[in-house]
């Protein structure tokens, strides 16, 4: 089986291509989606008892959590070292499952992939991109965010150009979305014989 590491910073489309990739019969973990998981379940208590304050009815609130972590590096560093390992441990799970029914390829969506040491987990990496433009344009479009948080989050990330620079394929978002699906393609005609 091989394992396809998804990445790209954000605003790039990288929730979009790996869709993409599931809707062509490629199982895709998704990290951030597991995340929004954990927060209404098993991570829950975990961050209130962190960040008092930032749970709602059993429920992280993503809003106060994130106002506590934005700009204190040490805060982000706790909240990391309870949910990075819940995220890894459902992606273990995961991949279990479907080495087991036999998959040829599946997809790790993981944002903070480069960030976080996940490179060695995956056999192949691809890097979701677009324009600086565009990146600025879909973020800021985005309810509650600002020029700033932006500018935090990137601030956090490894840069664009350097990513590409790692990877194994680049799928360009900023030239639409039948050339992000052609790339897609390609990739899984190439890793799986598809």
């Amino acid at each position: 089986m091989i394992v396809l590491g998804l990445t790209g910073s954000i605003g790039m489309g990288k929730s979009t291509t790996a869709k993409m990739f599931a809707d062509a019969g490629v199982p895709a973990h998704d990290s951030d989606e597991t995340v929004h998981r954990l927060y209404s379940g098993k991570a829950a208590p975990l961050v209130e008892a962190a960040f008092p304050g930032t749970t709602v009815s059993g429920v992280v609130d993503r809003a106060k959590l994130g106002a506590r972590v934005l700009g204190d590096a040490a805060a982000l560093k706790t909240l990391e070292t309870i949910i990075h390992p819940l995220v890894r441990a459902d992606a273990d799970a995961f991949l279990a499952r479907h080495r087991a029914a036999g998959a040829p390829l599946v997809v790790l969506d993981i944002p903070l992939l480069f960030e976080t040491g996940g490179r060695n987990r995956v056999d192949k990496v691809v890097v979701v991109t677009a324009p600086a433009v565009v990146q600025r344009a879909r973020v800021l479009a985005r309810p509650g965010m600002s020029e700033e948080k932006l500018a935090a989050i990137l601030a956090k990330q490894v840069p664009d150009a350097e990513k590409r620079r790692l990877a194994d394929f680049v799928i360009d978002t900023g030239e639409g979305m039948d050339a992000a699906r052609a790339a897609v393609d390609a990739i899984i005609a190439e890793l799986a014989g598809r």
